[in-house]
């Protein structure tokens, strides 16, 4: 994954890379076009909203949104300390987040 910036909007993008013959070795076609077309059907503010697809003859590309700073399981295996009120907020949000994937029957 690598930081990018699309031209005319200056917007900046997280862009996830796969390399072809790597997933064919590796036998995870199937397993990263699934995940486009998961991708491709969700918009949520609490999950990661992809926004451009496209491949050259070597790789793959997803450009999704760039999350600074990292993700919660980051901040917990820092063994980062938080209030209860944060915890609180996080909850909701992950309750919000999983009951939109089952309105698509979307298990996590």
């Amino acid at each position: 994954v690598c930081i990018v910036q699309k031209k005319d909007t200056k917007k900046m993008f997280a862009m996830k890379y796969m390399n072809k013959t790597a997933c064919i070795k590796k036998d995870a076609i199937k397993n990263v076009l699934k995940e486009q077309e998961i991708l491709q059907t969700l918009e949520h503010p609490f999950l990661v909203n992809l926004w451009f697809t496209f491949q050259d003859e070597e790789d793959m590309f997803m450009v999704v949104d760039l999350l600074l700073g990292g993700d919660l399981r980051y901040h917990i295996q820092q063994e980062v300390k938080f209030d209860s009120n944060l915890v609180r907020l996080y909850i909701c949000e992950l309750a919000l987040a999983l009951d939109y994937l089952k309105c698509f029957s979307i298990l996590h």
